[in-house]
């Protein structure tokens, strides 16, 4: 019996240490674009640093920085990703990994996920990911990246002028998207379920009016071009993507009004900025 009951102690005893030990760490995962520098020029360090204090050490994050306008399948978008988490998970021995995912980066951890076989670098991933959290992603792609590519010659032209004429912007065409999400990727209706949550923050609508100082938080230009980009979406969107495609894989973590402060919306550009406390909800959600 003595045995027995030392044997018990010593396996709880190693069952608390191996908990103590879980190392968890956060990775910030940029949309389309080709990025060099995500921290300063994507998310901005105010974010960054405000959300990472959720986890047990702050130091244990990543800021993403790989060519996003390529095909989320291409060694450059999907071999980028995996090979940066891949470092960072081995270098900082990572046991639990939260993703938080910005617009059509939310499509690369998709492709990882509904793929493993396709990357020997994969399946470690996805075991060490513990949720991803995706903050207005396109998972059903948006009509202005049709509107883009199969529009007349203003709508392609402005679209070149914003530098949407790229591989990525292709593949967020809602008919593209449809396909991919029918025959590759798992998370939306009567598709497989992704093996880890993906848990998705919506952005509602957007605010632009000059008298009002909610539209300036991330920068006013933004907000008057997302509201002209409106007239292409439904009424339920955050300037980019339609509430419809945001939702459109895993399940909802919250609608911007439901949380924000002062039940402000989320325009596609400041659900990626510490505009009416996301990062604080943020930061809240990855302490869990």
């Amino acid at each position: 019996m003595m045995k027995t009951h030392r044997t018990l102690i010593a396996l709880s005893l190693w069952l608390f240490a191996t908990g103590a030990m879980a190392s968890k760490g956060v990775a910030f995962i940029h949309g389309t674009g080709k990025q060099t520098n995500a921290y300063d020029n994507y998310w901005t360090g105010n974010f960054v640093n405000s959300v990472r204090q959720g986890i047990p050490d702050s130091s244990k994050y990543v800021v993403i920085n790989c060519d996003f306008d390529q095909f989320m399948w291409h060694q450059d978008a999907a071999g980028c990703l995996s090979g940066q988490l891949t470092n960072f998970i081995n270098n900082e021995g990572i046991t639990d990994l939260v993703a938080i995912t910005h617009s059509n980066g939310g499509n690369v951890v998709r492709w990882i996920m509904s793929n493993p076989t396709s990357d020997s670098r994969f399946p470690n991933i996805i075991n060490t990911l513990s949720r991803v959290i995706a903050l207005a992603p396109s998972s059903l792609g948006t009509p202005l990246a049709d509107a883009v590519n199969q529009g007349n010659v203003f709508e392609q032209t402005l679209g070149w002028i914003l530098g949407y004429g790229s591989d990525a912007v292709k593949q967020q065409q809602v008919s593209w998207m449809a396909n991919y999400n029918a025959q590759y990727l798992y998370g939306t209706q009567g598709r497989p379920s992704l093996p880890k949550p993906f848990e998705t923050v919506i952005g509602s609508d957007v605010d632009s009016a000059i008298w009002d100082s909610d539209s300036y938080c991330g920068g006013y230009q933004y907000q008057v071009s997302l509201e002209t980009t409106q007239n292409w979406l439904d009424d339920c969107s955050d300037g980019f993507l339609e509430c419809t495609s945001q939702a459109g894989a895993g399940s909802v973590l919250f609608y911007d009004k439901s949380r924000t402060k002062g039940r402000e919306p989320l325009s596609h550009h400041q659900s990626r900025r510490n505009c009416f406390k996301l990062d604080t909800i943020l930061r809240s959600e990855i302490q869990g």
